[in-house]
């Protein structure tokens, strides 16, 4: 695969490039502005996120439009000693890679910071003013051979090697060099570094730290990460560009074994015939990923061999689940492991069963009784839909709380704004909607719902030019039921703000909100008020079930920092209220490295089974 650094014959050929700069952006609108205008004209489709500190890039399109866009952006002083890394490929060979790669449509963000390295929002990332030195690829690879070479014992194990990529990326390329060790981290998300070299540090303390990631902006945070903790952690290099500028320069793979995993189409570069990876249920030499075939706990991508593939039923359990406790026959905990598995994983006392592995032991049913009784459950506001209520939305939502019971306390509120209750002609009855008058008939009047023992309806967002608070008892529909009258209710955001912070003050604290349907525009709204006026949210994270936003989307507005997980239906159209691409626009909203996306084929509700169910686990464990 070419790969260049400034405009090459390229003719009709795809290509994809990547780039970052850590740089002041003195004016985000404006540079929105830049890359929505020259993105869109040159028909360039991936990904651009920009930060008050910089740019992080990633676009597909054809070789001349990229190597325009490169051209276009070098005359910026902004970009300046930028290194653009364009290389040639071929047009997707599959929509579902495309389309989880981010390569169907052009997305233009504002983000808090470039990569997320902090699952908390409200703590702050070292600054990349402090990183480790950049080594090029051609040094780099020179510390390992002398490393490798020098036999003296006061050399050995003078240099460590600092993986700063996830685990599903590791599994089937990294670097391996005599004398030095390669330390993997073995981490499902990037946020969860920071944490691993807390724990390890004294495998880092007083070395030569060599950190290497796909093409180095990981490594910029981390290895700043590193240097804050002072003394013995100054030796901190990193390899510049990545793996990905390292392979051009040693197409052979160098001192690098395997394949390099890219987050595009290419799924993953590097030599054919160089495979370290195997499958994940029979151990064969695999290492290939663009079945896209994930956890069904986590939804962490695993190697899965084409034969495995082929056997219908199969379950794909990843090692960090497995290492958890999940799956048919989850292994059993240590005893010594007890304490420390449920200060992370707190609920996986609750799904080990009885069994016998060699070399482990099981719970007992007294050590089963402690970790169920010392979890913190969390506490979740949940607000209903238009036209529903607490009572309605609690019992629509009873399954759920079932299956979570010894997680979650989910507590109900009413919406602040009442709603008339709606009546509609049956098709049996006369047409009367032309004598909505005092004069009609007396048989309409006689068929009209008795006004007691009927529910009473809320909303959090109501209709502009409705008088609904005014009203009391039955109203006639003016006209038959919109599926997009949501669209309509945009109005008493500020009447259902202060309620709820009203309602926090005398049944608070919570560690979460869930919303569903136009709950979940409220959600939205809520946490995007509170990130605007307050220095802390009221709530650790936010569900949001079947969304859609109240607003338009602003891409020059800052993203929502309030760790999130969306659930919608998918774009097959089994949500007849709620569209796939309403409930996108709402996830949009929220700042990407620190939300989960769930797509399901269940319709216009919270699903309650696997895989979903266990996704949603996945999710509210970090909190508790």
């Amino acid at each position: 695969m070419a790969a260049s650094d400034s405009p090459t014959e390229g003719g009709d050929r795809a290509g994809v490039l990547l780039y970052y700069k850590y740089a002041p952006v003195p004016d985000l609108p404006s540079l929105v502005r830049f890359y929505d205008s020259n993105c869109r004209s040159l028909a360039l489709l991936g990904r651009v996120r920009i930060a008050p500190d910089g740019v992080n890039v990633t676009v597909g399109g054809s070789m001349p439009s990229l190597e325009k866009h490169i051209a276009a952006v070098k005359s910026m002083i902004l970009f300046e000693g930028t290194d653009f890394k364009l290389a040639s490929c071929d047009h997707p060979s599959d929509d579902r890679i495309a389309r989880e790669c981010g390569f169907t449509s052009l997305s233009i963000r504002v983000v808090k910071e470039l990569v997320t390295f902090r699952s908390d929002p409200l703590l702050d990332s070292p600054k990349v003013c402090n990183a480790g030195r950049h080594l090029s690829a051609v040094e780099f690879h020179s510390v390992l051979h002398d490393a490798g070479n020098n036999l003296e014992s006061q050399a050995q194990n003078q240099f460590v090697l600092l993986d700063a990529r996830n685990l599903y990326e590791t599994r089937i390329g990294k670097f391996q060099a005599t004398n030095v060790e390669t330390l993997d981290p073995k981490i499902r998300q990037y946020s969860d570094l920071p944490s691993w070299i807390d724990k390890h540090s004294e495998k880092l303390h007083g070395k030569h730290i060599l950190m290497y990631c796909t093409g180095g902006i990981r490594c910029e945070t981390a290895s700043a990460y590193i240097r804050s903790k002072g003394a013995g952690f100054e030796n901190v290099f990193q390899l510049f560009g990545g793996i990905q500028r390292y392979l051009e320069q040693f197409p052979d793979g160098g001192y690098f074994k395997g394949k390099n995993f890219v987050f595009d189409h290419r799924v993953s570069v590097g030599s054919q015939d160089d495979v370290i990876g195997s499958c994940l249920l029979c151990g064969s030499s695999f290492d290939d990923y663009s079945s896209r075939c994930r956890c069904n706990y986590c939804r962490m991508l695993v190697l899965v061999c084409y034969d495995c593939q082929a056997i219908a039923g199969r379950k794909y359990v990843c090692e960090l689940c497995q290492r958890n406790g999940k799956g048919s026959k989850p292994m059993m905990l240590r005893e010594n492991e007890l304490h420390e598995e449920l200060s992370s994983d707190s609920l996986e006392a609750a799904e080990i069963t009885n069994g016998t592995f060699p070399g482990v032991t099981t719970l007992t049913q007294t050590d089963m009784t402690y970790a169920n009784n010392h979890l913190r459950k969390l506490r979740i506001l949940c607000l209903h839909g238009f036209r529903q209520n607490a009572s309605s939305f609690k019992g629509r939502t009873s399954s759920l709380a079932k299956k979570l019971k010894d997680m979650v306390e989910f507590v109900f509120v009413d919406a602040p704004h009442q709603l008339p209750l709606i009546y509609q002609l049956r098709p049996s009855e006369p047409d009367l909607l032309s004598e909505q008058t005092t004069d009609a008939p007396s048989s309409f009047q006689q068929s009209l719902p008795p006004t007691m023992n009927c529910k009473k309806r809320f909303a959090w967002l109501i209709d502009p030019n409705s008088n609904s608070l005014e009203e009391q008892g039955w109203r006639m529909a003016d006209v038959p039921f919109n599926p997009l009258q949501y669209q309509q209710q945009t109005y008493g955001f500020e009447v259902s703000y202060y309620y709820l912070k009203d309602v926090i003050l005398r049944m608070g604290p919570f560690d979460g909100i869930l919303g569903f349907s136009q709950g979940a525009a409220m959600t939205a709204l809520f946490c995007q008020q509170q990130q605007k006026c307050c220095s802390v949210m009221d709530f650790r994270f936010a569900i949001l079930c079947s969304g859609f936003s109240a607003i338009s989307r602003d891409p020059s507005k800052e993203s929502i920092r309030c760790p999130s997980l969306h659930c919608f239906g998918n774009s097959q159209g089994q949500d007849r209220q709620i569209a796939n691409q309403a409930s996108r626009e709402l996830a949009d909203m929220f700042e990407e490295e620190c939300s989960i996306v769930i797509e399901h084929d269940m319709g216009h509700i919270i699903p309650t089974r696997s895989p979903y169910l266990d996704q949603m686990k996945e999710f509210l464990r970090r909190f508790i």
